[in-house]
């Protein structure tokens, strides 16, 4: 079937690598215009390589300033949006008896405050568009991982964030879903230093996934893209585990 997203404008954070540029490269594919927001220059630059419909910005989420100023400059560049894919995140060993209040408040602004702001940001614009918003959350949120609580703590923050925006946005046309990835192969375990026990969970979770493989970043990429085309109109609120059976067993 033809895409419904030709000239559509998207929104992605956490754009210069991993899930997110996987991302923005399969909407670019689609015909959309792709604004890809990021921390590092380079990467983004990398992402955006031979796809003139996707332009980078450098931003740190984290900044007060951050959520209108990513909003104005999709509008200064697309003249809206109808998608935003809050796919920006920061993960590593969270200890109960090690962590700090300041490494606490990092994981917080960063995986739940920031989608919070960017999407309230986001809604007059998505209002006029009918639009979407997708929420990058993951598969152990429904599970105990311990020595990594904060980091599942925030990602179940996040599926509440989209069962609750959901209700809450359908009368202005607005829909909200998650999509919950398990192990994939991307940078984040070599761009966070992780500990023996947080590196032996995760190698733990891996040997338990039915289809028995890592996922591919362009895998969970499809699935984002997927809930923004016109026939997924009808879903809202859903929470999609795109981790080769990791939670239903």
């Amino acid at each position: 079937m033809k895409s419904t997203l030709t000239g559509k404008t998207v929104v992605i954070t956490g754009a210069g690598s991993g899930i997110g540029r996987a991302t923005a490269h399969t909407f670019a594919a689609r015909g959309a215009n792709v604004l890809a927001v990021g921390r590092t220059p380079e990467k983004l630059a990398e992402t955006a390589a031979g796809r003139p419909s996707i332009v980078p910005m450098t931003a740190d989420i984290t900044d007060q300033s951050a959520p209108q100023e990513i909003i104005s400059q999709a509008v200064a560049a697309f003249g809206g949006i109808d998608a935003l894919v809050n796919s920006a995140s920061v993960f590593g060993p969270t200890h109960l008896a090690m962590i700090t209040p300041g490494e606490f408040d990092h994981f917080i602004a960063v995986n739940l405050r920031a989608p919070l702001l960017i999407t309230q940001a986001a809604l007059p614009c998505l209002e006029r568009s009918d639009g979407t918003v997708v929420n990058i959350s993951a598969a152990i949120g429904q599970r105990g991982w311990p020595g990594l609580s904060v980091y599942g703590a925030t990602k179940s923050g996040l599926d509440f964030f989209t069962r609750s925006w959901a209700g809450e946005l359908a009368p202005r046309g607005i829909r909200v879903v998650s999509v919950a990835p398990g192990p994939i192969e991307t940078p984040i375990l070599e761009n966070n230093e992780l500990d023996d026990q947080a590196v032996m969970i995760v190698h733990q979770t891996q040997e338990r996934i039915p289809l028995a493989r890592l996922g591919m970043a362009r895998e969970v990429a499809w699935w984002i893209a997927n809930f923004t085309e016109s026939l997924a109109g009808y879903t809202t609120g859903a929470i999609l585990a795109v981790d080769g059976g990791y939670s239903a067993v």
